[in-house]
């Protein structure tokens, strides 16, 4: 996931105008640049899912110079736009990556701009745009996908089954 605020976070995203080409920004570049998997463009950031076709970098160059470029070009406003940098999150697995989309999906709701994350035009979630399917080759979610066979609980499960069993014989002691 990656994240990218705007110069002193202002609310430059607030105008639909802008709001709206930064999603064609996002989606000129769709498919040569990264995939998309989610995004939604907050008044003042933005936070994308994706999956870099080249590197992550050169992704975001994409996208934050390619704006940039279309507001001077098209609107013509020479403001600075965003903020130097960005902060990007490497999804580890399945369950990493639900966690992120639904942060990213919920965000406007969080922020009191919508009630359901559907209302919110400038998200993925609106349901009006197309999107890359999940990345192939995600690790899955432990005990996703468990047929019945005995399988080792991860470390973090075995400490919980542990204090479950000492519970429960403390219970039996006292009964």
């Amino acid at each position: 996931m990656v994240t990218t605020e705007t110069w002193c976070r202002r609310d430059l995203f607030r105008n639909e105008l802008w709001a709206r080409l930064l999603i064609e920004t996002l989606y000129h570049y769709r498919g040569t640049a990264y995939l998309l998997h989610d995004f939604v463009v907050m008044p003042d950031h933005l936070h994308i899912l994706l999956t870099p076709l080249t590197s992550l970098e050169k992704a975001v160059q994409f996208i934050k110079g390619g704006f940039s470029y279309r507001v001077r070009k098209e609107l013509g406003s020479n403001m600075e736009v965003w903020q130097k940098g960005f902060s990007d999150h490497r999804v580890r697995d399945a369950s990493d990556y639900r966690v992120h989309a639904i942060y990213i999906r919920q965000n406007p709701v969080r922020k009191h701009l919508c009630e359901q994350p559907e209302q919110y035009p400038y998200s993925s979630a609106s349901g009006r745009f197309e999107l890359d399917s999940e990345p192939q080759g995600l690790k899955p979610t432990p005990f996703e996908g468990l047929d019945g066979a005995a399988e080792a609980a991860p470390f973090q499960s075995d400490c919980y089954f542990i204090n479950e069993l000492r519970t429960q014989d403390t219970r039996s002691l006292s009964a």
